[in-house]
């Protein structure tokens, strides 16, 4: 059986100059993480924010961190990232990025965090098979990564049902990009729990009842999933 929805809320749409009173909001509404883009401008033609500003939001928040490592070269800053975040939180690096994935897990791992790995949309999931019994969750893109606001790319379903069909059953699968009402669904029924959403909650007109939205609609179909 698959471990319960959560609904990740991604602060990459999100108001920078309110970003407490924001965070404050997603989490009264039931958000079950707080989602992180960390971007380079290399992995992905976008640059956001460092182990600094992730500090300041650890001393914010009150859910754990899902801090998504978008950059080169990650087990540079695993340490860095690890030393900002706390108890619960996770990780994130792209497969993308490196030969040795083994070895940023055990960073990640050895540093008190959970460890994650994604996969992008032209990624097959070859590539992290072999990883499954050694992280906790498996994020996969359906967006290409670097930007809020893009159109979900169904072809990554097959994907999610892929790794659900072979991963431990605690394992989390989390999904990322054009997340609304609809393909919410689709998701949670081919076996995502973890939904990131950015702009369908930070852009709606009443953000907190888009998170219990969301939440309703994947809990109802995961539901049925299990039945």
């Amino acid at each position: 059986m698959q471990p319960k929805i959560k609904i990740a809320a991604s602060i990459l749409a999100a108001n920078p100059v309110r970003l407490e009173d924001e965070i404050r909001k997603v989490e009264t509404a039931g958000a079950d993480l707080i989602h992180i883009d960390v971007m380079d401008g290399h992995f992905v033609p976008n640059i956001t924010m460092g182990p600094f500003i992730v500090e300041g939001i650890r001393r914010i928040a009150q859910v754990p961190l899902d801090i998504h490592l978008m950059i080169e070269h990650p087990e540079r800053y695993v340490d860095a990232f690890a030393g900002a975040a706390g108890d619960g939180d996770l990780i994130t690096f792209h497969i993308e990025t490196t030969k040795k994935p083994k070895e940023i897990i055990s960073l990640i791992k050895n540093a008190g965090l959970k460890a994650s790995v994604s996969l992008n949309p032209d990624t097959p999931t070859e590539l992290v098979e072999d990883l499954l019994e050694m992280v906790d969750m498996v994020l996969v893109m359906s967006v290409n990564p670097g930007f809020a606001g893009q159109k979900f790319i169904s072809k990554v379903l097959p994907k999610i049902a892929r790794l659900r069909s072979i991963a431990p059953d605690e394992m989390d699968i989390e999904v990322d990009g054009g997340i609304t009402t609809e393909t919410i669904t689709q998701a949670v029924q081919q076996g995502a729990n973890v939904i990131v959403a950015a702009s369908s909650i930070f852009k709606a007109d009443d953000p907190c009842a888009a998170i219990k939205t969301l939440k309703q609609i994947a809990e109802r179909v995961d539901n049925k999933v299990k039945a």
